[in-house]
Order: structure tokens, then C-alpha cells, then sequence
């Protein structure tokens, strides 16, 4: 029996992600393995991660990071979750409700044709005591580990100390950070679930976070991933992530 399943790829500055828009029900269709199996780079679509967006009140989002596994929240997957449930179903709204493993979140969305931007209120942002040779550790619905980046570093010796902070964290995200300016910031991304990342919005928002805590930017803070910019903005507790979304294409992934 061959079942297909009609995806859609979209970007959010370089995270790429397959987004299934389903019917109730529909969604559990999906398991790790077959998740792993799409998301693949080489025998698979290929993507950071797969969305199963569910059309129900709020639509429900559920993460599965490219190893299978299952995530919290994503910064740059809720944009393009929210840009793929307006296109699959003809909508026109520039606001959604999405219910997440985090809690909810409400997207603001603009969009022209086949890429827009939008935007998400993030929840509540958490410090919890560095590690040893870190910055600090930080809660944005799902875990991150912060490091000062040496650009004597090689990548190997990055994802080398990645794995170790990964482990004393319990599993977490491993952000190398610089600081560009006074409103800027350098990141680069070894998120759990997937390895190196062309962009972390939630990454982004927890180095954004932290370096505003300890004096080195302000209220608005450009975050440089490798993919893209993303802006990160607090007022007063509110933390909002804005940045790109682009459409990609339309899938039929076939499992006989």
C-alpha cells in the first residue's frame, strides 16, 4: 500500500522545514522513523525538521527535529508553519494562534506572494546557572547552552565541546556566540536533534536574551545567523522574534 503525504517546504533565513497541514487525526500519521526518513538529506527531502500542523482551534504544531526526535518550540519553524496553513488553505489572515509543546503562540504574518515576514511573541524567557566555560544557560521553551566563540576555534573542537555541554545539560542547543556591536550580535548553532544550523530563532532569542541581561545590548537586538538576520525585541516581559519566510515547494513524499 503506498500512502503520500503532500508537504510543503518553506525557510525561515536558512532553517528549512517540511510542513504537513492536517486534518484532525491525520497528523498521528507520522512516527519518528518516518519523519527521520523525509527529513533526510540524502535519501529524504531534506529539511531541519518536520511541522505536523494540525487545523484545529488553536492549529497545533508538533516539532520533529531531523533525527526524529521531538522539540518543543521553533522560532523560525513557527513562521513557516503559520505561512504554510495560510497558503494550504486559501487564508488571508496575518494573525495565528498555535498551540506548541511550549504553550501558545500567537504569529503575525506579512506576505507577498510566496515569502513574507512575520513575527512571534516567545513566552517566558528563563536563566538558569552556567555551566563551566559557558555564558550561561537559558530557557526559551526549549534548552540552550551559550558559549563565547573563539575564532581559533575549528568546528571540530566546537561540536567536540557541543556534544560535552549538550550532555551535562541534558540535552540542550549549543549557541557560539560574538558580540558585533551594540545592538548586534554573531551566532552560529549546533541545535539538538539536528547538528549545525543555518539559523535558531529560538537560539537567537536566548543569546539576545543573555547579553542584554549582562549589559552588552539593548531593547532591539539584530542577531547575524548564517543564513540570515533575525531581530529579537523586548519590552517590558514580552520577547518577540522577527524574520524572513519563503516558500520553497510543494511534496509528495511517497512511503510504499
Amino acid at each position: 500500500m503506498v500512502t503520500v503525504r503532500r508537504l510543503q517546504k518553506w525557510h525561515g533565513a536558512g532553517n528549512d522545514f517540511l510542513v504537513d497541514v492536517c486534518d484532525p487525526g491525520e497528523g498521528e500519521w507520522w512516527t519518528r522513523s518516518r519523519a527521520r526518513a523525509v527529513c533526510h538529506r540524502t535519501t529524504g527531502v531534506g529539511a531541519d525538521g518536520l511541522l505536523v500542523a494540525t487545523l484545529t482551534s488553536p492549529v497545533t504544531m508538533v516539532l520533529f527535529n531531523s533525527d526524529g526526535s521531538t522539540a518543543e518550540m521553533t522560532g523560525n519553524g513557527i513562521r513557516c508553519l503559520a505561512a504554510a496553513v495560510r497558503r494550504s488553505t486559501n487564508a488571508t489572515f496575518s494573525s495565528l494562534d498555535v498551540a506548541t509543546f511550549a504553550g501558545l503562540r500567537t504569529v503575525s504574518l506579512k506576505m507577498e506572494g510566496a515569502a513574507g515576514h512575520g513575527s512571534v511573541s516567545m513566552g517566558e524567557v528563563t536563566f538558569s546557572d552556567a555551566l563551566e566555560g559557558t555564558l550561561g544557560v537559558v530557557n526559551v521553551g526549549n534548552p540552550h547552552v551559550v558559549v563565547s566563540d573563539e575564532v581559533t576555534w575549528s568546528d571540530a573542537q566546537r561540536e567536540e565541546l557541543a556534544a560535552k555541554l549538550a550532555a551535562q545539560a541534558g540535552g540542550a542547543n549549543v549557541e557560539f556566540v560574538s558580540v558585533l556591536g551594540a545592538d548586534r550580535l554573531g551566532i552560529r548553532v549546533i541545535e539538538r536533534g539536528v547538528g549545525w544550523t543555518q539559523a535558531c530563532g529560538t537560539g537567537s532569542v536566548a543569546v539576545a536574551a543573555l547579553a542584554r541581561r549582562d549589559g552588552h545590548v539593548g531593547d532591539e537586538v539584530t542577531v547575524e545567523n548564517p543564513g540570515g538576520a533575525l531581530v529579537v525585541t523586548f519590552d517590558a516581559e514580552r520577547v518577540t522574534l522577527s524574520g524572513p519566510v519563503q516558500f520553497v515547494a510543494d511534496v509528495e513524499w511517497l512511503e510504499v
